[in-house]
């Protein structure tokens, strides 16, 4: 049950929610040269999406959105869990946040297919240190 965890920061932005809006963005950053690690949106309300944006530069991503003249809300730190999929391996993942007390609040997880699995864990600031603790980040 191998993995690795990493801190990493997102950014977030608020765009209307319709047909394109996330090819717009996401186009855009890959003409600049921005690779994501992991991006999300979610619907708030009944015109509007919430777009997440985690980037393995973020010093290149907030230059990118100056140009592009993106309003970016961040950066949050979050974790960032790459690992061997197996039966369980979010559960112990977890478990060890449990012992610590720490509240997961938001979380998502995908496989690949081939056996490796991705997941954002979302904790809240005043946590962060601990989760860290907790599950032994450097």
């Amino acid at each position: 049950m191998g993995y690795t965890i990493r801190a990493v920061d997102y950014f977030s932005t608020t765009v209307q929610d319709q047909p394109g809006e996330a090819y717009k963005l996401l186009s855009q950053l890959a003409e600049l040269g921005i690779d994501l690690l992991a991006f999300t949106a979610v619907p708030i309300g009944p015109s509007r999406a919430h777009l997440t944006l985690f980037a393995d530069d973020d010093e290149r991503l907030l230059e990118a959105a100056r140009r592009a003249n993106l309003a970016l809300d961040g950066p949050t730190p979050a974790l960032l869990v790459q690992g061997d999929d197996s039966l369980g391996a979010l559960a112990h993942v977890h478990e060890k946040l449990a012992r610590a007390e720490v509240n997961v609040y938001a979380s998502s997880a995908v496989t690949d297919g081939h056996g490796s699995y991705g997941y954002v864990i979302y904790v809240r600031p005043d946590e962060f240190e601990r989760a860290m603790w907790a599950l032994e980040v450097q």
